[in-house]
């Protein structure tokens, strides 16, 4: 059984991740819609690839060890240390897989690794004891002992692993340095990785207070504690994203775009400022599109049209009337003196009742971080919803 894992006390804080902020906002500045920003936040939460996370340790608190400039992070030094050469293998050594003639011998069964599926070989194998202890070192020194990881060992007397562990022990691959006047060659991971704790380890590890990793990161930490914690958070402002939508308010606004509330307080961005329109100094079409709208929240355009336009109407009157109203509803959109929202439903700008002679300004209300009532399009790359845990 495994040992309770132990929460740092770190802040953790969600951040829409920029590719995908740029996305959302360009999406919205080619239209009209008003979109819900509780639903956005929801939707940047639902993907890793779609958020950051920023960790931050305060001033009397242990710092933070971060690996390389947009690696993982950790309390333990060591954590990283383990993981540092697989983790930044690619950007000093360039690998080359080779294949050699096949193994030779009469093999029967081979030695898997039970949580992993990891195949090491034949126990009679030259190579089967470096490989277990290289598997041990690599993934699980951390949290087992010795004996204990070689009690998840088992022998499979499977001819068809014995053949993929075969294909697999074939493979070879040596590591070149990059970068270098004079570049070296390694036969073996273990030279490579020994060369580089000798040269490279040290400058790649930092001790900080505050660091953001991206969002995939963030759900592949091998620290349990800071990986917990995270998912805790996560959990915790999917069911109320309300620092996301602080976050997104604020990245919208920069961005040039309107933030408003209309019913029950709800937040909405638009790349329309919606405003109120003088009735009386409209057309009488116009003037009906408003009182319609006014009198039926959230109607849909058909049905304000079938509202609007006599059923007995002929069909070329109908045909006229019809562009004449679409014309009316994309003006009064594109003033904002109409909300539409990306449900396609329309409703009359939010207006604040006047305050009462003598009352100081009263200050402004609170986000209300509840169910959005419209669901947005598509914000960020990829089609799969999923979720942290």
């Amino acid at each position: 059984m495994e040992a309770p894992v132990t929460l740092p006390g770190l802040t953790v804080r969600f951040l829409p991740e920029e590719a995908a902020l740029e996305n959302v906002m360009a999406q919205i500045k080619e239209g009209t819609a008003a979109f819900s920003v509780y639903a956005l936040a929801r939707l940047f939460l639902q993907k890793p690839e779609r958020y950051d996370v920023r960790v931050a340790a305060a001033e009397d608190q242990a710092p933070i060890f971060r690996l390389g400039e947009a690696g993982p992070v950790s309390m333990d030094r060591g954590v990283l240390e383990s993981a540092a050469f697989r983790t930044l293998r690619d950007q000093f050594y360039q690998s080359e897989v080779t294949t050699a003639e096949p193994v030779k011998g009469n093999f029967t069964s081979v030695a898997r690794e039970r949580t992993t599926g990891t195949l090491l070989g034949p126990t009679n194998y030259h190579g089967y004891q470096p490989q277990l202890r290289k598997l041990y070192e690599q993934r699980f020194r951390r949290r087992l002992s010795f004996p204990e990881f070689q009690r998840q060992i088992e022998i499979v007397a499977d001819p068809a692993l014995v053949e993929q562990w075969k294909e697999e022990v074939r493979k070879s691959t040596s590591f070149t340095t990059r970068d270098a006047e004079t570049p070296l060659t390694f036969t073996s991971e273990t030279e490579a990785e020994r060369h580089f704790r000798d040269n490279h380890l040290s400058n790649q590890i930092q001790e900080t207070r505050e660091a953001v990793i991206d969002g995939v990161t963030s759900r592949n930490l091998r620290d349990r504690g800071i990986a917990r914690l995270i998912e805790n958070f996560w959990a915790s402002e999917v069911r109320s994203p309300s620092n996301m939508m602080q976050e997104l308010t604020a990245k919208f606004r920069t961005g040039g775009l309107h933030i408003f509330r209309h019913r029950r307080g709800m937040l909405f961005v638009s790349p329309i400022r919606p405003k109120a329109i003088e009735e009386g100094a409209v057309s009488e079409s116009v003037r009906r599109i408003l009182e319609l709208i006014k009198e039926t929240p959230r109607i849909r355009r058909k049905d304000l049209a079938d509202k609007l336009i006599a059923p007995e109407t002929n069909p070329d009157e109908s045909s006229k009337a019809r562009m004449a109203l679409a014309s009316d509803l994309r003006f009064l959109v594109r003033e904002g003196h109409v909300v539409e929202f990306n449900d396609g439903t329309l409703d009359s700008p939010r207006v604040k009742p006047p305050k009462p002679e003598g009352d100081a300004a009263a200050p402004a209300p609170a986000a209300v971080a509840e169910s959005a009532h419209v669901e947005p399009a598509a914000v960020a790359p990829g089609e799969n919803t999923d979720n942290h845990s």
